[in-house]
């Protein structure tokens, strides 16, 4: 299949009548209405005088709608998409950075994002969702009249998406992906996953972050396939779905994956009359005894990946059977080049731990308005992931942390993806997160926060005496909290940096 080169392309590739974008309850928006919201979007964004180039802001509630306002958007102008949870100093930020020129929210939705954008003069385009169309057809309503200054379909250099780093040790960086770059990573996607048009993909993830755009939306429209879009993960409602919509695959997190797998057991009917083709894993590590057990309940493979916003979301990925796949490895390059790195900027060969870095045309030219930033990501043409690794005899990645993550106990340093997957393999634990202590002689020591499968228990000494066969001493945690739920981002993705504070947890 061809890779297409803009994302007006690749809907414009799709057969008409298939479906794109599907949702419970709701008929489906074919690719020829797809086209068509695209056109009518573009013209409407380009009478108010946006075009090619402009930011603008979304701020809709996940479900068909974000998706097709995410690529209709993105046909005439820059998206981009923002949580709708923030509040009103988060909205006052994100569209100031942005320097957003409109507000794309949907009509009659209650949110300070609207008082914001009046106060900053960016015009409010409130959607209007079109019952009589498919699912996510809609309308823009507001704007005053204007003349665009690029109008017209977007190009292959025009910037897209823009999306923030999540900024959890210092402020927010920007990240610019043009449509060349993530039509080449739905690209990449779509030939890991051997994608075509009989497969539809159950998104559970939110739509304001690269894994749902990439992943789920635009690489499932790349195989000319369908999206299906819920209103957000919920593990109650997730089987309901699986049985109602019959997805030939879904993607998602690991707490998902694990808040499914707590429920599987009680859907086994469910689970044996919609089989999936697969199961896809990103956005952090699986522990490798969850993916084991995926596998049994599913009777489907789990392709664990690697992603990030920076490389328009895939890098490295489990290949598809027959080829192996590794638990606890992130896989093979799929994608763009990849490579491990010395601290002054040597290739170092295969079975050497240093720097993940990465280059392609699925990878951001750099930070916008940040040389500092730039200076420091970018070495001789590779873009420094900030994770650490090694390639395996076979080729395949393993990730032994996020530098900014690893704990340094006195001279030591210990890897908590490593731990994590120690206390995981213990038969009690549901999920376990490793994190820094701040320690007064040692600089950090290494704790862990813990949540127990359902009816189990276990002490914390018989956690530590377990992990202590399999770690050495100054990797096995000294202080473990078990806890119902450990704290997440707004992707689900659990929080490690800062963890200890937010626990009151004390060296």
């Amino acid at each position: 299949m061809t890779t297409h080169r803009t994302i007006a392309a690749l809907i414009a590739a799709g057969e008409a009548g298939r479906p794109a974008i599907r949702a419970p309850e709701r008929a489906p928006l074919t690719y020829a209405g797809l086209r068509d919201l695209a056109e009518g979007t573009v013209a409407a964004l380009n009478r108010i005088g946006i075009g090619r180039g402009d930011r603008v802001a979304i701020v809709l509630p996940n479900g068909p709608e974000m998706a097709a306002a995410f690529l209709a958007v993105a046909c005439a102008a820059t998206t981009a998409p923002l949580n709708p949870a923030y509040k009103e100093e988060e909205f006052a930020f994100y569209l100031t950075d942005l320097r957003a020129r409109a507000l794309v929210i949907q009509k009659d939705m209650e949110s300070p994002a609207r008082e914001v954008a009046r106060r900053l003069g960016v015009a409010v385009l409130d959607l209007v969702p079109d019952a009589t169309g498919g699912a996510g057809s809609f309308a823009l309503e507001g704007g005053s009249p204007g003349r665009a200054a690029r109008p017209g379909l977007a190009e292959e250099e025009d910037v897209a998406l823009v999306l923030h780093t999540s900024g959890t040790t210092a402020r927010p960086k920007i990240v610019p992906l043009t449509h060349g770059n993530v039509c080449a990573s739905a690209a990449n996607i779509r030939r890991t996953l051997d994608l075509s048009a009989a497969d539809a993909c159950l998104n559970v993830m939110p739509l304001f972050h690269i894994h749902g755009l990439m992943a789920a939306t635009l690489a499932s429209l790349a195989g000319g396939g369908a999206v299906i879009c819920t209103p957000g993960f919920n593990a109650l409602r997730f089987f309901g779905w699986l049985d109602a919509e019959r997805p030939t695959w879904y993607t998602a997190v690991p707490t998902m994956h694990q808040a499914i797998l707590a429920r599987a057991e009680r859907n086994r009917e469910i689970i044996a009359r919609a089989p999936l083709r697969f199961l896809r894993s990103s956005s952090a590590s699986l522990p490798a005894q969850a993916m084991r057990d995926l596998e049994a309940v599913f009777g489907a493979p789990v392709i664990e990946s690697y992603g990030m916003t920076e490389a328009s979301h895939q890098m490295c990925s489990n290949p598809l059977p027959p080829r192996p796949r590794k638990p606890g490895l992130v896989g093979l390059p799929a994608g763009p080049e990849v490579a491990i790195m010395d601290e002054d900027g040597t290739i170092l060969p295969q079975g050497a731990v240093g720097e993940v870095v990465i280059r392609g045309p699925n990878v951001t030219r750099g930070y916008e308005a940040n040389p500092e930033a730039n200076a420091r990501a970018f070495t001789n043409g590779w873009f420094r992931t900030g994770d650490q690794g090694m390639f395996d005899a076979d080729g395949y990645l393993m990730l032994t942390g996020r530098l900014k993550e690893l704990i340094k106990r006195g001279g030591e340093q210990v890897s908590p993806l490593e731990v994590d997957g120690i206390l995981s393999e213990h038969p009690a634990v549901a999920q376990a997160l490793t994190f820094a202590i701040p320690h007064p002689m040692l600089g950090e020591e290494v704790g862990a926060a813990v949540v127990l499968r359902e009816g189990m228990a276990c002490t914390e000494r018989e956690l530590r005496d377990f992990a202590a066969k399999h770690l050495a001493d100054f990797k096995v945690p000294r202080k473990i909290v078990f806890l119902p739920e450990i704290p997440k981002g707004a992707t689900g993705k659990l929080q490690r940096i800062g963890l200890a504070e937010k626990l009151g947890v004390t060296a």
